[in-house]
């Protein structure tokens, strides 16, 4: 697969990299608003081709796919122009907050024969996969509830994260983590509720939600740009707890530890790259060898989460979903 970075934004270095370390993928060609811009991180990062607008990428027949990196807000309209061209898309996340885009979105991608997947690259990697087995065949016992958390400090307002207008804020940011770090365990929420701490642009730099699934269990969650870094994911059960110390962000270290009638154990994890095998993943869909790993029923649930979470935040009340 021939790829294009549409921007020049710092997660592109992880792509690079994660494709880097397979055949699945060649990165080719980058975007910018700035020519200048864009053939200066063409050269230094060895790529074959640069362009000075977003159209101009997508005018080039020789790519098959893209990675859209642009923030938040740009998400939705950009995907739509890539899909118009005939490129397959690999979406940064979250994609949106709005169920109606990602609809739009994936109907698109359907009539054209396209893949469309949400870049949550963290679902790729085998220690996921091992949160989920491990649950999934009773290591916890019954569940009963998930703490998740996701923080960095962020004092730099201008920051695209902390715009209004390009849809950032601490729960498009981090939060979405902690909504699908729940939901890969206990599904999707019936209700939710968030209390936010708003800024004078109205951005939330920080949100502390609740979310309630069947079967009594409550996910609650911390997502903030006001507090040190810091990241986790606790699944309690009813005869133990499994605990994921670095479950978004592998390379800031930390073991997945279960612990059960007063006995510590590390989980063994494959070590792997979360960016390459998540190429991989939308390399092979691409080719029709495999699923889609995250499609367009995990898009929308994100997506209704997250907006039931900013409106409960605004009305001060539990929202349904």
């Amino acid at each position: 697969m021939r790829l294009g970075l549409l921007s020049t934004a710092k997660i592109n270095d992880a792509i690079i990299r994660g494709a880097a370390g397979t055949d699945a993928v060649d990165v080719v060609a980058v975007a910018s608003r700035d020519k200048a811009k864009a053939g200066a991180y063409a050269a230094e990062r060895g790529l074959a081709r640069s362009y000075g607008s977003y159209e101009a990428l997508l005018a080039d027949a020789e790519l098959d796919a893209v990675y859209i990196s642009l923030p938040n807000g740009m998400h939705h309209e950009w995907t739509l122009n890539a899909l118009a061209a005939g490129k397959h898309v690999l979406c940064e996340k979250p994609y949106t907050r709005t169920p109606a885009e990602v609809d739009e979105a994936f109907d698109a991608a359907e009539a054209a024969g396209l893949v469309l997947m949400e870049a949550f690259m963290y679902r790729h990697h085998p220690q996921t996969k091992e949160i989920e087995r491990l649950v999934r065949e009773g290591a916890v016992g019954r569940l009963r509830a998930v703490h998740g958390v996701f923080s960095f400090p962020l004092t730099d307002l201008a920051n695209i994260r902390a715009s209004a207008e390009l849809a950032g804020g601490a729960l498009m940011d981090v939060g979405c983590y902690c909504v699908s770090g729940a939901r890969i365990v206990a599904g999707d929420p019936v209700s939710v509720f968030a209390e936010q701490v708003v800024v004078d642009n109205g951005i939330d730099m920080a949100t502390y939600g609740t979310m309630r699934f069947w079967d009594e269990v409550v996910a609650q969650f911390e997502a903030s740009f006001l507090a040190p870094e810091r990241q986790s994911l606790e699944i309690v059960g009813s005869d133990g707890v499994l605990r994921a110390e670095a479950p978004w962000r592998l390379d800031w270290g930390g073991d997945l530890v279960l612990v059960r009638d007063g006995e510590r154990k590390v989980m063994p994890v494959e070590e792997a790259n979360s960016y390459t095998r998540q190429l991989e993943n939308f390399a092979a869909a691409a080719a029709h060898e495999a699923p889609a790993l995250l499609g367009r029923g995990d898009a929308t649930a994100q997506a209704r989460v997250i907006d039931a979470l900013y409106r409960s935040a605004e009305s001060g009340a539990s929202v349904t979903l």
